[in-house]
C-alpha cells in the first residue's frame, strides 16, 4: 500500500481539472491575443477561469491577475508596493480592469522616506526572501515573532507601524502548521494606518472560506497546485484602488500588469480546479478535519513523548505538526517512505536545508526538536483506511528507530 500525506507540498491534478485543460494543449491552442475566431475562445477561456478564481476568494474577476504561481504572485505584491520607492507606480486598479500608465506616486506621500515593511519570523520563504531582498536595497524591514501556537498579535502589528510603513505582509495559513492568522484584525489596523496589507493565502485557499473583504487585505497571492490544478500557474489578487508598480515588461497581455502569452491550458485548470474548491469546500473540511483529529488522537495515544504543535490555534483542517522525541524527523520520514508512507519534515521548498524549519525555531522548539518534527498534510481523496495504514506505521518506524538511538530517554509513562 502507497499513502501520501503530504498535500501541502502538492495535490494531484482532479481528473475534471485536466479534461478541461486537454483541448487547450490540442485543438484550442490559440494565443488568447489574437483577434480571430481562435484566439478569442482562447481569450474567453481565460476570462471565464479568471471568474472562478475570483469566486473563491470573494474578488471581482478584474481583480485577478495570472502569474506563474506563489512564489511570483508573492514577489510582485512585495517588490511592486515597495522597490525602490522612486519608480512611478501604475495607477489604481479600476473597476474596468487594468491599464498602464507612468502617473501615480508613492501612497501617502512616502517617496521621501525610506520605506518599511512588517511581516513575521514563519512567513515561506517567497516572503522572507523577498524582505531580506529589500534589506539590502535599504528598505526597513519588521519581522515580527509568533507565539508557540505560531500566531502574530494584532497589538504587535500596530506597535511596529512607522510614519514609513508602506506594506504589511502576513500569512494567512502557515504551510507547516496550519495556524490561520487573524487577518480581519490585522486587516483593519492597516486600514485605519491607510498601510497596503498583503497575505499569502497558498495554503488556506480551498481549505478554509476565504473573503478579501472580510479579511481586509488589499494582495493576496494564491497557487493552482495546492488546489488540485496544475502546476506552474497562480495569482496575485490586487483590490481595486491599490497602486502597484510593473516588474515585468512586454506587451499589453493582462492589460500590461504582468506581460506574456498566457498559460491557456494552465489558467483553465487553476478556474477548474478553484470551482470544485469553492463548491466542496465545506464537505471536504468537515470529512478531513475528522481524519486529520483521529490521527492526531492516536498517535499521541500510541507513542510516549510525541506532542502536536499549535494544537490550541485555529488551524486549517487537514494539516498537523508533531515532534518525536529522541529521534531525527528525517530518519523517521525516510523510514515510513520505505514502509509506503509519504510525509514531510517542512516546506517542500526547504528539503534538504540543514537548518532547522525556521517556523518550528521560531514557535520555541530547540533546534533538536525542530529536527524531531514531522508534518502530516491530508487530502481530499485521503482515505479512513490510509489514516489506520499510517496509525500502523509511525508508532512501529518511531520504536524501532528510538531502539537504534542511545540519545532517547523516555520522558514520560
Amino acid at each position: 500500500m502507497r499513502v501520501y500525506l503530504d498535500f501541502n507540498a502538492t495535490t494531484p491534478v482532479e481528473s475534471a481539472v485536466l479534461d478541461a485543460m486537454l483541448p487547450y494543449f490540442g485543438a484550442a491552442f490559440a494565443n488568447p491575443s489574437s483577434i480571430h475566431g481562435p484566439g478569442q475562445h482562447a481569450r474567453a477561456a481565460v476570462e471565464t477561469a479568471r471568474e472562478q478564481v475570483a469566486a473563491l476568494i470573494g474578488a471581482k474577476p478584474q481583480e485577478i491577475i495570472f502569474t506563474s504561481g506563489g512564489t511570483e504572485s508573492d514577489n510582485h505584491a512585495i517588490f511592486g508596493m515597495v522597490r525602490p520607492v522612486a519608480q512611478p507606480f501604475l495607477p489604481a486598479l479600476r473597476d474596468e480592469g487594468l491599464a498602464l500608465s507612468r502617473e501615480g506616486s508613492v501612497p501617502r506621500n512616502k517617496a521621501a522616506a525610506t520605506p518599511h515593511v512588517i511581516t513575521t519570523t514563519i512567513e515561506h520563504e517567497a516572503v522572507l526572501n523577498a524582505c531580506q531582498a529589500l534589506e539590502k536595497q535599504g528598505v526597513a524591514v519588521t519581522y515580527l515573532p509568533v507565539d508557540g501556537g505560531g500566531l502574530v498579535n494584532p497589538a504587535a502589528v500596530r506597535a511596529a507601524i512607522r510614519p514609513q510603513t508602506v506594506l504589511i505582509s502576513i500569512m494567512h495559513a502557515n504551510n507547516e502548521l496550519g495556524t490561520v492568522q487573524p487577518l480581519g484584525k490585522i486587516g483593519r489596523i492597516a486600514a485605519e494606518a491607510d498601510i497596503r496589507f498583503h497575505t499569502d493565502a497558498v495554503q488556506s485557499a480551498g481549505k478554509i472560506p476565504i473573503n478579501v473583504d472580510m479579511l481586509g487585505v488589499d494582495l493576496l497571492s494564491l497557487s493552482a497546485h495546492k488546489i488540485y490544478g496544475p502546476k506552474g500557474v497562480g495569482a496575485l489578487y490586487v483590490r481595486t484602488g491599490t497602486r502597484i508598480q510593473q516588474l515585468l515588461y512586454g506587451g499589453h497581455h493582462q492589460r500590461g500588469f504582468r506581460p506574456g502569452t498566457e498559460n491557456v491550458a494552465g489558467i483553465v485548470g487553476f478556474g477548474k480546479a478553484a470551482e470544485i474548491a469553492r463548491e466542496s469546500l465545506a464537505a471536504d473540511a468537515k470529512r478531513v478535519g475528522d481524519l486529520r483529529d483521529t490521527l492526531e488522537r492516536e498517535l499521541l495515544a500510541r507513542i510516549p513523548d510525541c506532542t502536536v504543535k499549535a494544537s490550541g490555534a485555529p488551524r486549517t483542517p487537514n494539516t498537523t505538526n508533531l515532534t518525536f522525541a529522541g529521534i531525527e524527523g528525517e530518519a523517521l520520514l525516510i523510514a515510513l517512505d520505505l514502509k509506503g508512507l509519504a510525509v514531510s519534515t517542512g516546506a517542500a521548498c526547504s528539503s534538504g536545508a540543514v537548518e532547522p524549519s525556521h517556523v518550528l525555531t521560531a514557535i520555541g522548539l530547540s533546534a533538536d526538536q525542530a529536527r524531531a518534527s514531522l508534518r502530516f498534510s491530508l487530502g481530499r481523496h485521503t482515505t479512513a483506511a490510509e489514516i489506520d495504514f499510517a496509525l500502523e506505521t509511525v508508532p512501529a518506524a518511531v520504536a524501532q528507530l528510538r531502539a537504534l538511538s542511545p540519545a532517547y530517554q523516555p520522558q514520560s509513562r
